[in-house]
């Protein structure tokens, strides 16, 4: 008798990891949700996904493709600082009772992913929500001008480090 194996645990750690941020960043999107990936944060962390809610509140959805990767990151609780909820997101093969109770839980599946359990709200101060605010528009802004027109944004980056 063969052992079943998922598509996801035949993959390398940073295709799985990819795999699943895509499936999580596709949930945030099904939801109204705005993902920006790899989002800098002001403490000197990068979210994997930070995600502009309609009403103006903020998730971070913090990607981990095994358990190596999560026992050997203890960062997590500095995203905290820099949302109103948050989340881990990982794929069926992830063991579920590692993640913490006071975290919400999104499980990859494919090209989905599904809200196993809710993460607690913990509001943003008014000044820090306009700061992220801020930079998570100068951020994406940022990113959709070098689609456009990344010639251009080539050289002002070099006219940047010439002054």
């Amino acid at each position: 008798m063969s052992a079943t194996v998922s598509p996801e645990t035949s993959l390398p750690p940073a295709a799985r990891t990819l795999a699943v941020c895509r499936a999580a960043a596709r949930f945030c999107g099904l939801r109204g949700w705005a993902p920006v990936t790899e989002m800098p944060l002001p403490n000197g962390r990068r979210a994997d996904i930070l995600a502009l809610l309609p009403d103006g509140g903020f998730v971070v959805v913090e990607v981990k493709s095994c358990a190596r990767d999560y026992l050997s990151d203890g960062k997590w609780p500095d995203y905290r600082d820099y949302c109103d909820r948050l989340y881990f997101a990982v794929d069926l093969d992830f063991p579920q009772e590692l993640i913490p109770e006071e975290v919400g839980l999104l499980v990859a599946d494919g090209p989905d992913a599904v809200l196993v359990r809710e993460a607690p709200a913990h509001p943003l101060a008014p000044a820090r929500r306009r700061a992220l605010l801020h930079r998570y528009a100068v951020t994406a802004a940022g990113r959709l001008a070098a689609l456009q027109d990344p010639v251009g944004l080539a050289e002002m980056r070099a006219a940047l480090r010439v002054e």
